[in-house]
């Protein structure tokens, strides 16, 4: 009996080895899907950082009510002139998202850079009835983040750059040391610098010929949707250098 009891004991199949293998891979992949979740592609971080279109639309509506409502509103209603009644409606709106989201839970972020938005300036055209002076903080923080912008990509230190670097990579310093993304990160602050530049020097026209109405519709057009527009271009030119670095393969940095 003793010696028998080895012969019948089968012997390790490699198939056995190979099926293990092989059914251990899907547990290996789902790791890997997981290290994906935790670091989303760029666009889905970027909205993110934005709020997504929630988050954009919340931050726009109190600058929105005010340049709508502003040329609508009689001189005087009540109380208040018109250009005090936009005033209290735009801020008003802010804090009502504001509290609208803590009530649920939410970030009140993106509602609260709505309010900080738009505080100096209705001060400002509060004080001195004066509806141009809502955009006046706007124009000048524009001007100054446009000469940041340019200076900073002339220095090797596009603030593009900085940003893509906490936004895409946890705030990795890694991009540094990459030429290639370096050249076009810098290019691409320029780019913004140069749009900044221009739309504030067209809004300080407008300040200064006291078109107010029309100094509205430049600073909406120019808010929001130059800036995803340009985020757009970013993303795609990014993306497109790495491709192409990707696709040369190793070199020097």
């Amino acid at each position: 009996m003793s010696t028998e009891t080895p012969s019948r004991k089968p012997a390790p199949d490699p198939r056995d080895s190979d099926t293990e293998r092989r059914g251990a891979e899907p547990r290996n992949t789902d790791l890997r899907d997981g290290d994906e979740d935790e670091l989303p592609p760029f666009t889905e971080q970027l909205s993110q950082q934005l709020g997504g279109v929630k988050g954009v639309v919340e931050a726009a509506v109190p600058i929105t009510l005010f340049v709508v409502l502003n040329p609508l509103l009689p001189d005087q209603m009540g109380p208040l002139s018109g250009l005090q009644w936009s005033i209290v409606i735009s801020a008003a709106s802010a804090i009502a998202i504001a509290l609208w989201r803590a009530a649920r839970k939410e970030s009140v972020r993106h509602a609260l850079n709505g309010l900080f938005g738009i505080a100096l300036g209705a001060f400002l055209a509060w004080r001195s009835t004066d509806a141009r002076n809502f955009y006046l903080p706007g124009i000048i923080q524009g001007g100054v983040y446009g000469v940041l912008l340019i200076v900073s990509a002339l220095v090797r230190h596009p603030i593009i750059g900085w940003i893509y670097a906490v936004v895409a990579q946890g705030g990795k310093k890694e991009w540094r040391e990459n030429r290639p993304l370096v050249d076009v990160l810098s290019r691409i602050t320029i780019l913004w610098g140069i749009v900044f530049l221009l739309k504030n020097a067209l809004r300080t026209w407008l300040y200064v010929q006291d078109a107010d109405n029309a100094l509205g519709l430049v600073t909406l057009v120019g808010g929001w949707p130059v800036t995803i527009a340009l985020t757009a271009f970013t993303i795609w030119a990014v993306r497109r250098r790495m491709k192409a670095v990707e696709a040369a393969g190793p070199g020097p940095a």
